[in-house]
């Protein structure tokens, strides 16, 4: 398909899913890190404007192999990546309101990752990227 054709994916408009009580989980993603949502009829949820993001951060689409342990659970069929302005305080956040925190940080000149599970149990990706994205070698 050329660029030019029409019905192209342009990006990610929206990350969705279940919670048992949707309610407490917006308001511990909003307490702990910050997220701040508003409630949508039975649902609860923000949006994100590329104006408000780091200037190297960017989304990516990936798919894993079933047996992936990236993941953590081997039940866990997604995991979401959120962008943090600072990794550790993130972390930090996280462990003060008794969440989870996966011991493991990775550091790649694409930026910073660390990974909690929420109060639902699903484990989530914390990304800070870097400053500046080093120059690609030809």
């Amino acid at each position: 398909m050329s660029n030019d054709q029409k019905g192209r994916v342009l990006g990610v408009g929206g990350v969705f899913f279940r919670s048992p009580d949707p309610a407490r989980l917006a308001s511990w993603y909003q307490e702990t890190l910050g997220l701040v949502t508003e409630a949508w009829g039975t649902t609860h949820g923000t949006s994100f404007s590329p104006e408000g993001m780091p200037p190297n951060a960017f989304t990516v689409w990936s798919t894993f192999a079933s047996d992936t342990e990236y993941f953590g659970d081997p039940q866990q069929s997604f995991m979401i990546n959120l962008v943090v302005d600072n990794l550790d305080a993130a972390l930090a956040n996280v462990r003060a309101a008794g969440g989870e925190v996966i011991p493991e940080k990775e550091e790649h000149d694409f930026g910073r990752f660390g990974w909690i599970v929420d109060p639902d149990g699903n484990r989530v990706e914390l990304w800070e990227p870097p400053e500046k994205i080093p120059e690609k070698e030809e």
